[in-house]
Order: C-alpha cells, then sequence, then structure tokens
C-alpha cells in the first residue's frame, strides 16, 4: 500500500495548491504524477461542491468551509476513496486519519475519524 499512500500524499499536496490558488489542477502538476493521485485529485475538484454538502451535513455546528483546508481535502479524498469502494472502508478512514495527524495534528485525526465514522454510518442506513 505505500504505492497508494504515496499517491494520497501527492493527491492532497495538489488539492491544496487548488484550494489555496484557485488555479486549475492540472496546471499544479509537475513532472510524472502518479496516476491514482491525479484521478484522486481530479474528482475531488470535479465533486468538490458535493463532497463539501455532505462533509458540512457530518460535521456537527460545522460547514466545510470553515475547516482547515488540509483537512477538508483529506476528508474530500477519503469521501472519493469510500463512494469508488476503490479500498476497504478501514483502509481509507485509517489512511485519512494518518495523513491528518500526519501533516495536521493529533485533533485533526479525531476530527477527520469522526465526520468519516458518520458518513459512513448515513450510507450504510
Amino acid at each position: 500500500m505505500a504505492g497508494r499512500r504515496a499517491a494520497r500524499r501527492t493527491a492532497l499536496i495538489l488539492l491544496y495548491q487548488w484550494d489555496v490558488t484557485g488555479q486549475a489542477i492540472a496546471s499544479l502538476y509537475e513532472g510524472d504524477v502518479d496516476e491514482y493521485a491525479r484521478s484522486l485529485a481530479e474528482k475531488v475538484v470535479e465533486r468538490h461542491e458535493e463532497l463539501d454538502r455532505r462533509i458540512t451535513e457530518a460535521a456537527d455546528e460545522w460547514t466545510a468551509d470553515r475547516l482547515g483546508v488540509l483537512e477538508r481535502n483529506i476528508l474530500r479524498l477519503a469521501i472519493v476513496e469510500l463512494d469508488e469502494e476503490a479500498v476497504p472502508v478501514e483502509v481509507a478512514i485509517d489512511e485519512a486519519v494518518t495523513l491528518a495527524k500526519r501533516y495536521s495534528s493529533e485533533d485533526a485525526g479525531r476530527l477527520v475519524n469522526g465526520i468519516l465514522g458518520k458518513i459512513v454510518q448515513e450510507t450504510r442506513a
């Protein structure tokens, strides 16, 4: 899974740049970008409004735009993976929590875990 882990990290960096600068995602690619990273990033950009709505619905008293850029994009990536069933639910959540802890904070890891848990619970209901 090291390949997909690195691809998620690359996708997160691309999405962070896209979210902060507003530039087209394709303009942010440098060199050879892993196909999985490119696919994830492009799907998030394409679906970001729907993903943000789902994040807002699952986050208690928070809207997606109030979350940090990193946390918001980690959640978006994970939801895309969950929706596509590209990886098992547990893997998608664990990878998202790991990204949040590594690039943000322990609290961000708990926040990501809680929101994704609610989203999974709602989709299974």
